[in-house]
């Protein structure tokens, strides 16, 4: 009987204790996201052939996940592509046609929140957290549930910050899988000029501390001038070489964030639970690649990892467009109407904002809430069919643009490209092209604008790079470094119009204003 009794309590103890445990052990959710975007960072990665990157973690997520050798940004200009990936449409429908920040001032219309990332993620049952740049606006329409705070320089400091918010820490009992947008500000041009160079005109530090010293928590890697290898789009000059020694080591530091998160994720068995994406909005912040509509400006690392996938180690030569993310990352949550190719939970956005300011009479024209679009659709479509399929197409061709910058800086670019041939549509080409205040200055073109017109800058000359014609048209197969302008040869004739032709069909397709253009100049 005491046995009996003896076997009882121990039963019900055992049992209060499991009850006990369970309610204090975070359940990992199942299908998080992680969209890791850095700002101004180009094909410089271990996983892409780059001999002297130093980046081990991107390089083991390509080889456990799919690595797209093929992936472009709609536009070279900062606020521009966020508004594309953060709403999965081009920049000339979703309003940002330019910088978010300062006196630029530009932002998406507000009917964008049908679509935008955050807002249909949110919708669709996620607790949504922003870490880093955000620059776009309106925040209404590109609203995080939570705003994490950190060192913008440090992605390991940043990516601590987030430890709290991906452990689930304060409410435990919240049991929605998570969307983290991080987005880091290396290796964007700042921090003033490395003073130590001997050179007269002195590299710029890249978000590097000075003097040789390492942000708390980083293994900073430093490179040598002279074992740099020189981009064909950029002069190899000492003023050059210096600089990308300091963006080399400002893209090691961020590797160590993309290192420290995935740590965090391990530590909290969320590794294989969790879908990683990482990316930049656009290329290298070098006169040549930023800006520009040149493929050193366009084309964009892009790695996905999704541990629902079999396959590891895809090679992908498919053409993707940062207007597919949103689409791909709502295919991933099971959150994509595929029929219409919008949010399952979409809702009117002229109804949103009734609902939101009931004594407001709907459609008040000063308020110009849609520029009169209608945010039914995405322009992109998702890949996550593809992510395994090493041979799969997606699109024949991408379409990109660039209008703006800062607000100086108008100059209207269309283009279109495919795995062959290539059309940039210089439609501003009477002006002289506009400069980022960031890409004057730097050492790397300033040594050779002070040469004169007819000093050699990459694969053109500085009076080339700065007075364009109206139509570009390369060979991309032949000629990657698009240093041979066929649009004028004759013998191309037959294939400039017709790429014209395909670049009127996407501008009128993408509801691109800018189409007129072809009749009025």
């Amino acid at each position: 009987m005491k046995d009996a009794m003896r076997e009882s309590k121990l039963g019900l103890l055992i049992f209060v204790f499991l009850n006990v445990w369970l309610c204090n052990v975070t359940i990992a959710a199942e299908k998080n996201i992680i969209l890791f975007v850095t700002d101004d960072e180009g094909m410089t990665m271990g996983c892409y052939g780059d001999q002297v990157a130093v980046t081990p973690n991107i390089d083991a997520l390509a080889a456990d996940g799919t690595r797209f050798t093929n992936a472009f940004a709609t536009t070279a200009s900062c606020s521009a592509s966020r508004s594309v990936i953060l709403s999965g449409l081009h920049n000339h429908k979703n309003g940002q046609y330019g910088h978010q920040h300062h006196f630029h001032k530009f932002a998406s219309f507000a009917n964008v929140v049908a679509l935008s990332l955050p807002r249909t993620l949110n919708a669709a049952g996620y607790r949504t957290g922003h870490i880093g740049k955000y620059h776009v606006a309106p925040e209404e329409v590109y609203r995080f549930e939570t705003y994490l705070k950190g060192p913008l320089r440090n992605p390991v400091a940043m990516a601590e910050a987030c430890r709290d918010f991906v452990e689930n820490v304060g409410d435990r009992n919240d049991s929605r899988p998570f969307f983290l947008y991080f987005a880091t500000s290396d290796p964007h041009r700042g921090g003033g000029k490395d003073e130590r160079s001997t050179l007269k005109l002195k590299p710029n530090l890249f978000g590097n501390l000075p003097n040789g010293s390492s942000h708390p928590g980083v293994e900073e890697v430093f490179f040598k001038d002279e074992d740099i290898d020189v981009p064909a789009f950029l002069p190899d000059t000492p003023e050059t070489r210096s600089e990308l020694s300091q963006y080399y080591q400002s893209c090691a530091r961020i590797d160590q964030g993309l290192g420290k998160l995935i740590e965090i994720l391990k530590e909290n068995d969320l590794y294989d639970k969790t879908l990683i994406v990482r990316t930049s909005d656009h290329g290298m912040a070098f006169a040549g690649g930023k800006t520009t509509v040149y493929d050193p400006g366009l084309k964009v690392p892009f790695v996905v990892r999704n541990p629902y996938e079999s396959d590891r180690g895809v090679f992908s030569n498919a053409l993707i467009s940062h207007v597919d993310v949103t689409p791909s990352l709502l295919d991933f949550a099971g959150a994509l109407d595929l029929k219409h190719n919008r949010p399952r939970n979409w809702q009117n956005p002229d109804q949103y904002w009734q609902d939101k300011m009931p004594d407001r009479k709907p459609n008040q024209p000063q308020d110009n809430r849609s520029g009169r679009n209608r945010f039914r659709s995405y322009h992109g479509k998702s890949w996550l069919p593809i992510l395994s399929d090493s041979e799969a197409d997606h699109w024949e061709a991408i379409f990109a643009s660039h209008t703006f910058h800062e607000i100086q800086m108008y100059y209207p670019m269309r283009v279109v490209r495919d795995h062959r041939y290539k059309l940039i549509w210089n439609i501003a080409n009477r002006l002289d092209y506009p400069f980022a205040t960031d890409l004057w200055a730097a050492s790397s073109w300033r040594a050779q604008f002070q040469q004169g017109p007819d000093a050699k800058y990459g694969m053109r000359t500085v009076e080339e790079y700065i007075h364009r014609p109206p139509f570009e048209l390369y060979d991309i197969r032949s000629d990657p470094d698009e240093a041979n302008n066929l649009a004028m040869k004759p013998e191309f004739a037959a294939v400039l119009k017709e790429y014209q032709q395909k670049l009127k069909d996407y501008q009128q397709r993408l509801e691109d204003p800018w189409i007129t253009k072809w009749n009025d100049e």
